[in-house]
């Protein structure tokens, strides 16, 4: 795509690399850049699902670029589409994305990955969000850690900047698995998208939407939406064909084919 952002489709996966040295930073037009590839990824039925990684081995991502910030980049510019990063509020996006963590993820970079549905980090990773020493806040990842770990866990994360390596991440179910080095997250990242690539893709998209309406209702609340199909992907899925392939399949003892309809 350009020298900051590369792109590498294999068997309907988009891998998408981001390579700014030294640290990975996002700057205004990297954020922008970056949306209109995941809404491109998220638009193209030929694709099923996203690796985000980047280049190097210090940092996955130092976050929002300070130095554009102090040469007179607004912090608060346009970041695109999908805002920061092109992912967190990238509306619609009902495809599976995993995050491919090696080396330092850093306030923006760690909300990064906070934006994906699965997240892989190699040994070495750390996850940090210093913007308390800047006497500013990590917004994103102030709404989202407290959801995905024990609060008073991610609220020492956020009150004292301090460091998370990555086996205590996954000790807190904030990864999912740790492997040894960048090329193992990658491969491990790669395989895992290929299982998700050959699955039911519109069963995937009712998952993502059903969970992101469900965070701000109640259970009941929540179910009904789903059950009355009041959920435009869950209708989608309910009235198509791969709605009953796997009923199919099982009853004729074969593999279900999805078609995505």
């Amino acid at each position: 795509m350009n020298d900051v952002l590369k792109a590498h489709v294999e068997d309907r996966v988009l891998e998408v690399t981001l390579d700014r040295p030294p640290a990975n930073a996002i700057d205004l037009a990297t954020s922008r850049a970056m949306g209109e590839v995941f809404a491109t990824f998220r638009d193209d039925p030929e694709l099923r699902v996203a690796i985000v990684r980047t280049e190097g081995d210090k940092f996955f991502c130092a976050g929002w670029d300070l130095k554009a910030a102090a040469e007179g980049a607004a912090i608060q510019g346009e970041y695109g589409v999908g805002g920061f990063g092109g992912l967190q509020e990238l509306p619609g996006l009902n495809k599976p994305v995993i995050a491919a963590v090696h080396g330092m993820a850093v306030g923006g970079g760690f909300e990064l990955a906070l934006s994906c549905d699965l997240i892989y980090a190699s040994a070495t990773s750390t996850f940090g969000l210093p913007e308390i020493n800047a006497g500013t806040l990590a917004d994103a990842a102030t709404i989202k850690l407290p959801k995905r770990m024990p609060y008073h866990v991610a609220m020492e994360l956020l009150l004292t900047g301090r460091w998370m390596p990555a086996e205590e991440a996954a000790r807190w179910g904030l990864v999912n698995e740790v492997v040894p080095d960048g090329e193992a997250v990658r491969a491990r990242a790669w395989e895992t998208a290929r299982l998700l690539a050959s699955g039911p893709p519109l069963v995937f998209a009712a998952i993502k939407e059903t969970a992101r309406a469900a965070e701000s209702l109640g259970f009941q609340e929540a179910l009904d939406l789903v059950t009355s199909s009041r959920l435009p992907t869950v209708a989608t899925l309910y009235s198509s064909e791969d709605g009953v392939e796997g009923f199919r399949a099982f009853a004729e003892k074969r593999p279900p084919v999805w078609k995505g309809r």
